[in-house]
């Protein structure tokens, strides 16, 4: 008989798994109970980059051969110790989820939620990102990973130029995200133009292999540098973050060094490869104190000539 739920310690809390022995990954036997082992393992190292950050929850109730759904509003069954965040949104608000601690990411993961995406704000000061992302993804359908890397180490330069510091991951889908921390200084309008303008910058200087242009028949195959995840409400995956994907793929933080390794792609980690994942912290040493956009915007324009 399957058993009916599953009880983990999280603090001084008990979250119930129900249905734990739901299979959500066919291919790979990860089932409810181990999505949520897996979390329970990462906590400590996902949670800071989840603090106080509004939630868009990506829901696999019936695995990954099912219907998915992405949810903002946090349902009316969470319990009341789950943090909340009410923000504004076009004709009206929406209630988010804050994942503060391991007894919401538990939970989250009870509910099937496979992937949770994070704002680059936090809900205290939505309208103030203290994070920018650029996102590297390869052009068209292809999965070949050499033009992201070399797009990534081409990035890095453009960084270093104009003194700003970046983190890297895999986004355990097809690409990296290169991370900017922020000081909260600028609006979520003046970080999306800067990123705009910077990505410009570097197509410019790469005009054959990486282009800004918003219609796919105007790429060809040059791999467009994303900034849109920068604009107001808009999410990013949160690192550690498990993909709906076969071998159950994991967003994972990487050092800059990586980007030298050939054999480097976007699922390099998955659930199943945890101990290898926690093994090292390539961003223990990652910039605390957020940077202001205005001097390298300076920068940018000397670079530039604009």
């Amino acid at each position: 008989m399957a058993q009916a739920s599953e009880t983990l310690r999280a603090g001084r809390r008990a979250v119930e798994i129900k249905r734990p022995g739901k299979v959500l990954f066919p291919d790979d036997g990860l089932t409810k109970s181990g999505l949520a082992h897996y979390y329970a393992r990462v906590a400590p190292r996902m949670l800071p980059h989840l603090r106080g950050r509004p939630l868009m929850l990506e829901i696999h109730p019936d695995g990954l051969n099912g219907g998915t759904f992405m949810q903002k509003e946090i349902p009316r069954h969470y319990p009341d110790w789950v943090h909340r965040a009410e923000l504004p949104k076009e004709g009206g608000t929406v209630t988010h989820v804050l994942c503060d601690d391991t007894a919401t990411l538990l939970l989250l993961a009870g509910q099937a939620c496979v992937t949770p995406h994070r704002f680059l704000s936090r809900a205290d000061r939505p309208h103030h990102p203290d994070r920018l992302v650029f996102d590297l993804d390869p052009a068209g359908a292809g999965e070949d990973f050499e033009p992201v890397r070399r797009a990534a180490l081409a990035l890095g330069e453009l960084l270093d130029d104009l003194r700003l510091p970046f983190s890297l991951m895999t986004t355990g889908s097809r690409g990296l995200h290169a991370v900017v921390p922020l000081d909260r200084s600028a609006t979520t309008d003046d970080v999306l133009a800067f990123a705009r303008d910077a990505a410009a910058a570097l197509a410019a200087r790469h005009p054959d292999t990486l282009t800004t242009a918003p219609r796919k028949a105007d790429r060809g195959d040059r791999l467009y540098l994303d900034v849109a995840r920068n604009g107001y409400a808009q999410t990013a995956v949160a690192p550690y973050a498990v993909r709906a994907l076969p071998g159950a793929p994991v967003a994972a933080p990487i050092g800059r060094d990586d980007l030298d390794d050939p054999a480097l792609t976007a699922r390099r980690h998955t659930v199943a490869g945890v101990n290898d994942l926690l093994a090292t912290d390539p961003w223990r040493d990652a910039p605390r104190r957020g940077r202001s956009l205005r001097p390298a915007r300076d920068r940018l324009r000397r670079l530039t000539g604009t």
